[in-house]
């Protein structure tokens, strides 16, 4: 495993979270990825999703603000940061709820994925309040 680059520990990674996998045995692999290439946003949002699903928001608030500012333009991205700064009652979520439906009317394309992921989320931590939250403020306002 030393010698796999950073993209294939994240394909990795992503074929095991897939395979339905637990969020914290994918956690080091992803710091791991993060490590070996912090300036890539994909592996900051995975991170942070991660994080969040194993009911670590301080640590996923620092990777998701870490994904936006590396790729602003993620709507996964600004909602995850969403989703942290609800869950450590943070000021700023509307200008993340606001920006991921921004970025998704324009990157329309992505909106099935985005859906899908607020399903994962909810398959994988039931009555998870924040989540639903953003998910109705993102889909549905």
């Amino acid at each position: 495993m030393t010698n796999d680059t950073a993209e294939d520990l994240f394909q990795q990674g992503l074929a095991r979270y897939r395979a339905g996998e637990e969020a914290a045995t994918l956690i080091p692999l992803y710091e791991k990825i993060t490590d070996r290439q912090p300036k890539v946003a994909s592996g900051w949002i995975c991170l942070s999703w991660l994080y969040l699903l194993n009911n670590q928001a301080t640590l996923a608030l620092k990777a998701a603000k870490q994904a936006v500012k590396l790729s602003p333009e993620d709507p996964q991205a600004r909602i995850n940061l969403a989703i942290a700064l609800l869950e450590t009652n943070q000021k700023g979520v509307r200008e993340q709820v606001e920006a991921a439906q921004n970025w998704l009317m324009l990157l329309s394309d992505l909106k099935e994925e985005i859906i899908e992921n607020f399903a994962e989320g909810a398959r994988r931590r039931p009555n998870w309040e924040p989540l639903e939250k953003v998910r109705k403020w993102v889909l549905e306002s």
